[in-house]
């Protein structure tokens, strides 16, 4: 059985490379940089007031808004990423998806796992991602390992995702380490990581 699904997957990611191409539904333009933007559980509950608030998540929503409107502007494939929730799991009003635009329920910090994201990447030919979102120590983590693993180049905006307080047994681990820890061990094997200043002065696409 391992040895089918090992299959599967090597000829499910080598369709990357020949299968016909499709641009996003909203506009004309064709995707031929293959970039695509993921946009990982920016909902209502990683705010004040929601179940699990963040350490300033207000300004990386606004990061990630400004990111999507660039993306809207060329015309590029948008995911949004939703993790399921018995409240308050609304995308946040910053970053709501509209039409054309792919919307992913997931139920597990691997964005990809139970979900249709990998065919739809594939489909897509879409090849790099750029990714933004909360928690950066957990979905967005995640997410970018999968990603890799799977042979997508990926790229985190690290000013557009926001993360929060851990504690380990007596131990207190403030966001801000969390936040650049994680993003320090995405770069070194995973990742490119850039802020948003940086990535849009250079785009690549």
């Amino acid at each position: 059985m391992k040895l089918i699904k090992a299959i599967v997957l090597i000829l499910t990611i080598g369709v990357m490379f020949i299968a016909p191409s499709y641009g996003q539904t909203s506009g004309d333009k064709m995707n031929t940089s293959g970039t695509a933007l993921l946009i990982v559980d920016v909902q209502m509950f990683y705010f004040p007031g929601g179940a699990l608030p963040l350490v300033n998540p207000e300004p990386a929503a606004l990061k990630a808004k400004t990111l999507l409107e660039k993306f809207r502007e060329m015309k590029l494939p948008v995911i949004h990423i939703k993790h399921n929730s018995k409240s308050g799991s609304d995308i946040h009003t910053y970053v709501q998806p509209i039409d054309g635009e792919k919307v992913i329920l997931k139920d597990y910090a691997n964005s990809f796992r139970g979900t249709d994201l990998l065919e739809y990447l594939i489909q897509n030919r879409i090849k790099r991602l750029i990714i933004c979102g909360m928690q950066t120590h957990m979905c967005v983590e995640a997410a970018t390992r999968a990603a890799v693993d799977y042979g997508f180049e990926c790229v985190v905006i690290e000013d557009a995702c926001a993360t929060r307080d851990l504690k380990y047994k007596d131990k207190v681990v403030k966001a801000e380490d969390v936040h650049y820890s994680t993003l320090s061990a995405l770069e070194s094997s995973y990742a490119k990581v850039m802020n948003l200043d940086e990535f849009l002065k250079n785009p690549g696409f």
